[in-house]
């Protein structure tokens, strides 16, 4: 494991201390996330931590959290979060960030929502002194409207590039069976603002602008751990 990947280790394993025995915990999904997973198991498998259940914010860690042993629920059994545990591609001073790297933003977002306490892993590389300097927004967006929600953000002016597979001439499908819009609009002097044109349009689902939502963001950088919380 090379070094950044064990910084990003560490970071998602102090943020695994915020879980209690008897928590509902919301899994988010990425490469920074796998490695609470890992974390969470071996505390479940020795007896740390009991009696908890995950509500996972995608079939991809539906799949590893069901192979990682890890008890899961579902919004029908359960309507809180305890904490949500979950990664970022940017992130600004005021904790607000960018989400959706991974296609998963609106069951992110659904479980940012639902929770008590949202906490960030991430790696310094997404730290950014604003929103956009370093990503686009990966915008949800539903099939039949794709070409029109094209034409909308570049009145927001935004550069929209519809999300591909790779090496496949064929769009990302969601696991709610939508579309994705990486929109490049630079950097984003308003996200707020933004982020209330964005929903105001009906053929989108939702944009991946996540604005005073997170807690706690707990970076992994090359001196050790840094923690940022919401005043």
């Amino acid at each position: 494991m090379d070094k950044k990947e064990e910084l990003k280790k560490q970071a998602a394993e102090k943020a695994v201390e915020e879980i209690q025995s008897g928590m509902v915990v919301g899994l988010g999904t990425g490469s920074t996330v796998y490695y609470a997973l890992q974390k969470i198991a071996e505390l479940i498998k020795n007896g740390q931590l009991n009696e908890i259940v995950g509500i996972p914010s995608s079939k991809q860690t539906e799949k590893l959290a069901d192979e990682m042993r890890i008890p899961l629920t579902t919004f029908e059994e359960h309507q809180k979060i305890d904490v949500t545990i979950d990664g970022a591609d940017e992130i600004d001073k005021y904790l607000n960030l960018i989400k959706g790297g991974g296609g998963a933003l609106l069951r992110e977002k659904i479980l940012a929502q639902a929770s008590k306490k949202l906490v960030i892993v991430a790696d310094e590389s997404k730290l950014s002194p604003k929103l956009g300097t370093r990503w686009a927004v990966p915008i949800e967006v539903i099939k039949f409207a794709y070409p029109l929600e094209m034409e909308f953000v570049k009145t927001l002016a935004g550069e929209p590039e519809l999300r591909m597979y790779d090496n496949l001439n064929e769009p990302v499908i969601t696991d709610e069976g939508n579309y994705i819009l990486d929109v490049n609009f630079g950097t984003i002097r308003n996200p707020f603002e933004l982020a209330s044109k964005l929903e105001s349009r009906a053929g989108i689902v939702e944009h991946g602008l996540f604005l005073h939502l997170a807690a706690k963001v707990i970076v992994a950088k090359e001196e050790g751990i840094k923690i940022f919380e919401k005043k």
